[in-house]
């Protein structure tokens, strides 16, 4: 297993659980591996928020190559981008299985983090 040692690779890898942290980006990303392709007026619907601001938020995961896109006439179709990404979503899912109630009793994330 590689561990993180560098400043740089922890600087980087912060940013990357930052990106995650996005309760948008992150519903985005759970959609995305659920249904393995969406445009963005499926992910509005079914997110609730604006055009612009998923727009925005696949934006960034594009950026990022954590998304990719697929045109399809005039549509299109986003992806998860990385393998890798649905690894670290269901290594997530199982830590959450063994400590999410204490996770979501802790005191330093407050629910103010939690807003879109």
């Amino acid at each position: 297993m590689a561990v993180v040692v560098s400043t740089v690779e922890v600087a980087t890898a912060a940013k990357l659980f930052r990106g995650f942290a996005d309760p948008t980006r992150l519903e985005i990303v759970l959609a995305l591996l659920e249904e393995g392709e969406l445009r963005v007026k499926d992910l509005v619907a079914r997110l609730g928020c604006s055009q612009a601001n998923v727009s925005a938020h696949l934006a960034c995961l594009k950026e990022c190559e954590l998304v990719a896109d697929r045109p399809e006439g005039r549509a299109v179709y986003y992806r998860i981008a990385q393998p890798e990404v649905v690894e670290l979503l269901r290594a997530a899912e199982v830590l959450l299985t063994a400590t999410g109630s204490q996770i979501a009793l802790c005191d330093n994330y407050t629910a103010s983090e939690d807003v879109r």
